[in-house]
């Protein structure tokens, strides 16, 4: 909206009791029909990323980086800019063989979802994660966590935080960990262990930590996927959502996991969704057409989506069905009472 004819001594009065005149911002700050976000789709081919990711392990020792990041940087929001979309932050991460990076926490929550290599593992709160392809591992906020590499080559992983929304209540911080602070747990993977294998657990091995399932293998969704898909409707979605085993909640309080399974040549094309979206590409090729933009993709890909986006995926009618993660704030849309799903035309 066009300024009001205000004088300038008046809007000189407003500014040094700061104060802003809500009529001349309204329409911005609460826009008809769709949010007026930042978020521009993209996609970050993985064949790109990984020398750049290399060339870093070569030039930034681990212990100097602490976590050896590439940011997946939205380009709506210009260079360096350490959002994906609005509410998630995200970046691929390597660890070389004999590497350990250091112990800390912080108030964010986040994920990792293993991309490359063999001999990674992640220690939360004394839990130790075995990292393979596709897995998704949590490290909540609050979590004593580090990770470590014995095997051999390269293992990276994309790293999704809700960053984004930390950093707009100013809550964000991290702290240093301490000697002895995340040391092997073997009953708190034990008690992981049985959760995943449908078992109870024992009363010995109750805990007040509120996250009882830290690590969510791939080849367990992978097969729970393949299975849905040959009982599922003609047309519907198959989709398996992440979480907590003891409660039903999603496995984090602001980020959402879901995994997707695209039948080879079948378009589809779900409801436009409250909020933007990561997706990675864990298995097949495809495409995905986001807002009129068409993204060819194929497996440990990332794209990404704004709040509201006409999407379509296809995976390739050759190369058998696809596999995608998707992640957002959904949690969070719903805690807020705001989520919504809209069918576009």
């Amino acid at each position: 909206m066009e300024q009001t004819t205000l004088s300038p001594e008046y809007r000189q009065q407003l500014a040094l009791a700061g104060l802003t005149p809500l009529w001349e911002h309204l329409s911005n700050a609460l826009p008809h029909g769709r949010p007026a976000g930042l978020t521009r789709a993209n996609l970050w081919r993985y064949a790109d990323v990984r020398p750049l990711l290399l060339q870093a392990g070569e030039q930034v020792p681990v212990e100097k980086a602490e976590r050896r990041v590439l940011v997946l940087s939205d380009p709506g929001r210009g260079p360096a800019s350490m959002q994906a979309t609005g509410g998630v932050y995200a970046g691929i991460q390597l660890i070389l063989p004999g590497e350990t990076a250091p112990t800390h926490r912080h108030s964010p929550s986040a994920a990792r979802v293993v991309i490359e290599g063999g001999g990674g593992f992640t220690v939360v709160n004394g839990q130790v994660c075995p990292m393979e392809r596709g897995d998704v591992i949590l490290t909540p906020s609050g979590q004593w966590h580090d990770h470590g590499h014995k095997g051999a080559g390269p293992v990276t992983w994309l790293d999704v935080l809700d960053l984004p929304v930390f950093t707009a209540v100013e809550a964000a911080y991290a702290e240093a960990g301490t000697p002895g602070c995340n040391v092997e747990h073997t009953m708190a993977t034990l008690q992981s262990q049985l959760l995943r294998d449908g078992l109870a657990v024992p009363a010995a091995l109750r805990r007040a930590n509120p996250y009882p399932m830290l690590r969510f293998p791939w080849a367990r969704t992978r097969a729970a996927l393949l299975e849905l898909a040959r009982h599922a409707p003609e047309g519907a979605p198959v989709e398996l959502t992440y979480v907590n085993p003891e409660t039903g909640e999603s496995c984090l309080p602001i980020l959402g996991f879901t995994a997707m399974l695209l039948p080879g040549g079948r378009p589809l094309a779900p409801m436009q969704r409250s909020p933007g979206a990561v997706f990675h590409v864990i298995e097949g090729q495809g495409e995905s057409t986001v807002d009129g933009k068409t993204f060819s993709w194929s497996a440990r890909d990332t794209f990404t989506a704004a709040a509201f986006a006409e999407i379509t995926h296809c995976a390739d009618v050759h190369g058998g069905p696809a596999c995608l993660l998707r992640i957002d704030d959904e949690p969070l849309h719903r805690k807020l009472g705001f989520f919504q799903e809209r069918q576009f035309a």
